[in-house]
């Protein structure tokens, strides 16, 4: 549904609820920097102003997780870690998605032993796995456009008509 579809050419605009919801969601998220390893540099990076994150609503980092919409976990994680990664991804309020950057990140990338988890997926929902070691900024800009169009179709609103 076009958010310009007009009535009668009165100035009236139609749309649903969830359409403007979603657009407001995808064009504001905030993320959650949560630079583990060498991938922190890359999406210190993707902050800065050669990237030019604002052009897509990300310009603001926030390093509150009651601020933020979007956890980008860059780099290798280790089972101490994982705990606190876990117990900020709690305190995020819904909605909120992640972004698994790097090899480390996605699957535990060269660090095959007992302390490293393989993978952030097995303690908190991936909705985009960059890839790379470490990836470029740029394409931590694709996840992000990744993450936009997954927001505008979803369902934001119920109703129990």
């Amino acid at each position: 549904m076009s958010l310009e579809k007009t009535l009668d050419n009165q100035g009236f605009l139609t749309t649903n609820l969830d359409f403007i919801t979603n657009w407001a969601r995808a064009n504001a998220m905030w993320p959650m920097p949560m630079g583990l390893a060498c991938c922190a540099i890359e999406m210190m990076a993707f902050a800065g102003p050669k990237y030019d994150a604002s052009r897509f609503g990300s310009e603001v980092m926030r390093f509150s997780p009651r601020q933020s919409d979007v956890m980008i976990v860059a780099g290798w994680c280790t089972y101490k870690m994982s705990h606190a990664i876990r117990r900020i991804w709690d305190q995020m309020p819904d909605p909120k998605w992640c972004i698994a950057m790097g090899a480390c990140a996605s699957t535990g990338g060269m660090h095959r032993c007992y302390g490293v988890v393989q993978g952030v997926d097995n303690f908190i929902p991936v909705d985009v796995y960059v890839s790379g070691c470490p990836p470029r900024p740029d394409a931590l800009l694709n996840a992000l456009m990744q993450i936009q169009e997954k927001v505008k179709t979803e369902h934001s609103t119920v109703y129990d008509g």
